[in-house]
C-alpha cells in the first residue's frame, strides 16, 4: 500500500486547513442560518451586469482568450485605476487579468519571493496569505496589529519587523475580516519606510469601495515612488456579487511580465470576462440604479447592527449618504 505521507509534497502536507472555510461548510448544511464566514455580499448580481454575461454566451464568447486577459477589459482597469486611484498603467504591460483575487495574490507572490525570502503579512487578514507565501519557499513573518490602533499598520510595527531577508509586504486594506482603513496620513508613514529598500508591495484592495468613514479609498501605489514597487489587486466580487475575475496590475514591466509567468498556464474564458467589463463600466459610469441598490443593502445592515446591540457610528458612503 502507498504511504502518502512519503509521496505527498511535506510543505503543502503542514498547511492548516482553512477554519472560514470549515465554518462555510458547517453553515450550508444548516437551516435558518446566516453565515458570515465568506467574504461575499447577500445580494444579487445587478441584473445589467448578469445580463451582459448572458447576451455573451448568447454571441458565442465562449473561446480562450489571452491569458493576459481581453484588451477591452484591461483598458477599462487602465481606466478605472487613473480615474479612481490617481494610477496611470498601460494596459498592454502593466494590467493581467486572473481567474479570481487568490490566483493573482498566488502569481504575485511566487513572481517576488525566493526560497528563504521573509514576507511580512500583516494580521488580522485574508487566510490565503501564509499559506502561498509557504508554497512559494518563503517564510511568512507575521505583523500583528492592535485594537487600539484600528487595526491599522504603523511604522514602528513596520520598522521592528523589517530584516535583510524581507522581500515583500502584504497590505491588505480596507481589512478582512476587521474593516480597518488605512488614511493617506497612514500609509504615507509606511511608503516613507520603505521608499529606500527593495521590499516590494502588495496591497490586497478587493474592498475598496466598502469604506464608510465618508473619505475615499487612498491606494499606497498613488503614493510618491510606490507606484513602481507596488503590486494592486482589486477586482469586483465584493462590491457587485460579481465572483471570477479579478485583476492585478504594476507599474513595473519587468515585474508584470514575471507575474504572468505564474499565470502563463491558466487559462480565461470570455463569458467571466464580458462579465467583469460591464461590471467595471458600471463602477466608471456611476450607475444610478446600482447606486441606490447597494445604499440600501449597506442602511439595512448597519440598523440590523444597531439592532442586535452594536455601538451606532455614523456611517457614510464615500458619496457622502448617511447610511443611518
Amino acid at each position: 500500500m502507498i504511504d502518502y505521507n512519503k509521496l505527498l509534497n511535506p510543505t503543502v502536507l503542514e498547511i492548516k486547513p482553512s477554519g472560514i472555510r470549515k465554518f462555510f461548510d458547517i453553515a450550508a448544511e444548516m437551516d435558518d442560518v446566516i453565515s458570515l464566514g465568506v467574504g461575499e455580499p447577500d445580494f444579487q448580481t445587478p441584473w445589467h451586469i448578469r445580463q451582459a454575461g448572458i447576451k455573451s454566451l448568447q454571441d458565442g464568447k465562449t473561446k480562450y482568450t489571452s491569458n493576459w486577459g481581453i484588451m477591452e477589459l484591461r483598458k477599462a482597469v487602465s481606466d478605472y485605476m487613473k480615474e479612481q486611484l490617481g494610477c496611470e498603467y498601460d494596459p498592454a504591460t502593466e494590467v493581467l487579468i486572473s481567474v479570481g483575487g487568490s490566483e493573482a495574490i498566488d502569481a504575485a507572490v511566487r513572481a517576488i519571493v525566493g526560497r528563504g525570502d521573509e514576507v511580512l503579512i500583516v494580521e488580522p487578514s485574508f487566510v490565503c496569505y501564509e499559506p502561498i507565501v509557504k508554497l512559494a519557499g518563503g517564510v511568512p513573518v507575521i505583523i500583528s496589529t492592535k485594537a487600539e490602533n484600528e487595526f491599522r499598520l504603523t511604522a514602528d510595527e513596520l520598522k521592528s519587523h523589517i530584516t535583510d531577508r524581507t522581500k515583500l509586504l502584504v497590505l491588505p486594506y480596507p481589512g478582512n475580516p476587521t474593516g480597518a482603513i488605512m488614511e493617506r496620513e497612514d500609509l504615507e508613514a509606511i511608503a516613507e519606510v520603505l521608499r529606500d529598500t527593495s521590499i516590494a508591495v502588495i496591497s490586497d484592495e478587493i474592498y475598496s469601495e466598502l469604506t464608510y468613514t465618508g473619505q475615499k479609498h487612498v491606494s499606497i501605489a498613488s503614493l510618491d515612488g510606490m507606484q513602481e514597487r507596488t503590486v494592486v489587486i482589486n477586482g469586483f466580487s465584493k462590491t457587485y456579487n460579481t465572483r471570477n475575475v479579478l485583476c492585478t496590475s504594476t507599474t513595473l514591466t519587468l515585474l508584470s511580465s514575471t507575474v504572468h509567468k505564474g499565470t502563463d498556464l491558466h487559462t480565461l474564458a470570455d463569458v467571466h470576462q464580458t462579465y467583469a467589463l460591464r461590471a467595471i463600466q458600471l463602477v466608471s459610469a456611476g450607475a444610478e440604479h446600482i447606486d441606490i441598490q447597494l445604499i440600501h443593502i449597506d442602511r439595512h445592515l448597519a440598523e440590523s447592527l444597531y439592532r442586535i446591540g452594536m455601538e451606532q457610528h455614523t456611517m457614510l458612503l464615500s458619496n457622502g449618504t448617511d447610511l443611518l
